[in-house]
């Protein structure tokens, strides 16, 4: 059992200190989940801590799942096989850089409730969600043989809110469910965080990456007596499209660990392995004053962080320089450090072997509702991938601005099939000009979702059209809308390709949405990065597994695809391409991240 006195913690009745890494099991395929726990044990740490996302576990259907990638408890039964403590941060809210911050998107369906705070409809959720999730984690608690030594009330609530009647529910919740092992809060080491974030009687913890003695003083306000926790110590930092990718030097950020363990304090380090947010899971900030502001700024697909155990588990100069610091303050383990992952035999594979227009695919994939104006995916019950519009102009008309209202993330248009342009979140008051002719014209909207908010206050992040589209000063009614997902792609049907094939035969051009099937034949499964040179942005698939997104703006120019994933001989690779059709994809033997930058220091 872990618990703590007036001087620090204290295990079993010996005084200890907490060495933990963090890694989340649902960005590793769970095959690889004993490996990467290895790695993370042979960096010193003696606990590892790990997220629960409720919208993970939370099925479509609104079933609970806890098998396969999903089974949490075997994840920590594997960390307390290698003599690792176990730290659970359940949330709810979990922010992480996951999509809605963990939150299911059904939420945001629901008229009138409010997220995070002691609204009865949101607590009735909240609930529901606890009496699921608690009856799995209570055999691993440490009071009953398990390794769970510690677990978090919601997360960096101080961030968000200061409703301390919502905070004490969920303290009440998890003791009155039964969890009898220690709990705490985590915030944000700055004095109106850690007002907003504490519960009287519970542990204190603070985040941050840098500034030990400086930021563990502002924790020491608010945590009085007990142990000095940095909970989140940021080793690395995560990526957004369109901007360069983060790293922290090594030796920098070693001598910020060794200040820190230096004080006496315990420690987290975010991340040890960072992983991978594969499929549609990666989230977004916003730095506007309301959601529908520019300042949206969507989460990459990779999450290496920069961490000493990269994305693909290759030990790292960062992972040997903290590896030296933890040995001066804790014994590490014996033995010699794991081998690297197998890697594949880079090939480029020339040309698809075949196409498929999305246009002509809306119906394999999707069926149509009608509804008078646009509804965002939470109402016609989706959470994530994209969404189509259609409605007619009616004619003639002169050329009118184009207006959408309400626009998240991303548009293509088209008037008649043809591509009239695209229209984004952050260009709110953005318009594109459309004329018709005597018959009117076929308007279809593609809106491509980009992760919902994770943090902050514009959490309400609905996703598609929220408001309406306008033609000059009219509103547009009567829309025929799909769901597209994309969970599901075994009713493509794909045109074979030859040579040259779609000069002949009128291939899909620039702006025209469609997927392209390729074959990729490996002796033997192994870690691969794809690369797809010349692309513009979309997703990608293997064997029907959903990577996550490509995007030419960059920076990650590469999509890490474990070796779990592929099989021995052929394999299916699919791209959806929205904007920029390529023709080559590239199996590559180590990542591209892109180009780099020191990430702030105000960001530690």
């Amino acid at each position: 059992m872990l618990g703590y006195d007036a001087d620090g913690f204290v295990r079993d009745g010996v005084p200890h200190r907490v060495v933990a890494g963090a890694v989340h099991y649902f960005r590793v395929h769970p095959e690889l989940w004993e490996d990467r726990l290895r790695r993370v044990r042979a960096l010193g740490v003696n606990t590892v801590d790990t997220y629960v996302p409720w919208n993970f576990h939370e099925l479509p259907d609104g079933t609970v799942d806890f098998t396969g990638w999903r089974d949490v408890a075997r994840f920590v039964r594997l960390a307390a096989g290698l003599g690792l403590d176990v730290i659970l941060r359940p949330g709810p809210y979990i922010c992480a850089e996951w999509e809605f911050g963990g939150l299911p998107a059904r939420l945001l369906a629901a008229d009138g409730l409010r997220l995070r705070c002691a609204d009865p409809a949101y607590l009735a959720e909240v609930d529901g969600w606890f009496d699921a999730l608690v009856p799995e984690l209570l055999p691993l608690l440490a009071s009953r043989g398990g390794p769970v030594v510690a677990m978090q009330v919601e997360n960096e609530y101080g961030s968000y809110g200061d409703d301390a009647a919502y905070l004490a529910h969920l303290r009440d919740g998890l003791l009155r469910r039964g969890v009898d092992c220690l709990l705490f809060t985590t915030d944000g080491a700055h004095d109106t965080m850690q007002q907003g974030g504490t519960v009287p009687g519970l542990l204190a913890t603070a985040t941050f990456g840098s500034r030990a003695p400086e930021r563990l003083a502002v924790l020491r306000r608010h945590q009085g007596e007990g142990p000095l926790t940095a909970m989140e110590f940021w080793i690395g930092w995560f990526d957004q499209w369109g901007l360069p990718h983060h790293v922290r030097d090594p030796k920098e950020t070693a001598a910020s660990l060794d200040e820190l363990l230096a004080t006496g304090a315990s420690v987290s380090l975010y991340m040890a392995h960072g992983g991978t947010s594969f499929g549609l899971w990666s989230g977004a900030n916003h730095s506007g004053a309301h959601p529908l502001d520019a300042g949206y700024e969507p989460t990459v697909t990779s999450y290496d962080y920069d961490a000493p155990i990269g994305e693909a588990g290759e030990l790292t100069e960062k992972f040997h320089a903290l590896r030296e610091v933890i040995g001066r303050h804790l014994p590490l383990p014996d033995g010699e450090l794991p081998d690297p992952p197998l890697r594949v035999a880079p090939q480029r594979l020339e040309r698809a072997d075949g196409h498929a227009p999305l246009a002509q695919a809306l119906d394999a994939l999707s069926q149509p509702l009608r509804h008078a104006a646009p509804l965002p995916m939470e109402r016609l019950g989706q959470d994530r991938g994209l969404i189509h519009y259609r409605t007619r102009v009616p004619g003639p008309r002169p050329e009118l601005p184009l207006r959408i209202d309400g626009l998240a993330d991303r548009a293509q248009v088209f008037a008649d099939g043809r591509p009239l342009g695209v229209l984004e979140r952050n260009s709110p008051g953005a318009t594109l000009p459309l004329a018709t002719g005597p018959d009117g014209v076929v308007l279809d909207i593609l809106v491509e979702a980009l992760g919902r908010v994770n943090y902050g206050p514009q959490m309400d992040d609905r996703k598609g059209i929220t408001r309406g589209v306008s033609h000059g000063h009219q509103r547009l009614f009567d829309w025929q809308i799909r769901p597209l997902p994309l969970t599901d792609l075994s009713a493509l049907r794909f045109t074979e390709n030859t040579e040259n094939a779609e000069a002949r035969d009128g291939g899909p051009g620039d702006g025209e949405p469609a997927f392209h099937r390729f074959t990729a034949e490996l002796p033997s499964p192994a870690d691969a990065f794809l690369a797809l040179p010349d692309w513009g942005r979309g997703l990608l698939w293997l064997n029907s597994f959903l990577l996550g997104r490509h995007c030419a703006a960059g920076p990650q120019r590469t999509l890490y695809a474990p070796a779990p994933l592929w099989r021995p001989g052929a394999n299916e690779l699919i791209v959806l391409e929205l904007e920029h059709h390529g023709t080559a994809l590239e199996l590559r033997d180590r990542p591209d991240l892109g180009p780099v930058t020191a990430a702030p220091s105000s960001e530690y």
